[in-house]
């Protein structure tokens, strides 16, 4: 195997990227199914489901975290998906 290709044992860096960002992740994926989902934001008990699904969403992106090879990769890949998703998210608002 060669060792560029080899996960790094990098578990502090990693957690705090799943716990971070992994629940800013929560809250967007959240935020598009509330506003763009079904029935949209004003939508009858839609607010209850949306606040109990943010943590099984939170807890499958944390736990994927560590799956990553390197601390600084997860940190890239999981930050830049936040601010492309929050950028996508904040110009549709204001667009529509």
């Amino acid at each position: 195997m060669k060792n560029s290709s080899k996960r790094q044992p990098t578990w502090l860096g990693k957690t705090l990227a799943g716990a971070f960002l992994g629940l800013a992740l929560s809250f967007i994926f959240i935020a598009f199914f509330a506003w763009y989902g079904p029935g949209g934001i004003e939508a009858r008990d839609k607010v209850q489901f949306n606040m109990w699904m943010i943590t099984p969403i939170w807890l499958t992106i944390f736990s994927f975290s560590y799956l990553f090879n390197s601390a600084k990769q997860a940190w890239l890949i999981l930050g830049s998906l936040t601010v492309l998703l929050y950028g996508i998210f904040f110009m549709l608002r204001n667009a529509l």
